[in-house]
């Protein structure tokens, strides 16, 4: 099992980025949330099985449709299986 904290930057906010990455999220069965930060960034936490959390970390760094992902970093934390599902916060 896994765990990450990803910073997203770019024009992520304002175009479905937060709801899509929950979609995203639930369909590899992860856990953890997603929020804007005021700087402008994303930012995720996301744990779940290694495979599922790398696909994740892919899909953050083209995100959907309107979003133009410019640099996404990725902090490996300490797993902690704290979250029943993924949510917007």
């Amino acid at each position: 099992m896994k765990r990450i904290r990803i910073y997203i930057s770019g024009l992520v906010q304002g175009v479905f980025y937060r709801a899509n990455a929950q979609i995203e999220a639930q369909r590899l069965k992860v856990t953890g949330y997603v929020r804007n930060l005021l700087d402008g960034r994303v930012e995720a936490v996301i744990e779940g099985e290694d495979i599922c959390v790398n696909k994740m970390i892919e899909w953050c760094e083209v995100g959907p449709k309107h979003a133009r992902v410019d640099k996404v970093e990725v902090v490996n934390e300490q797993y902690k299986g704290e979250f029943k599902d993924f949510f917007i916060r």
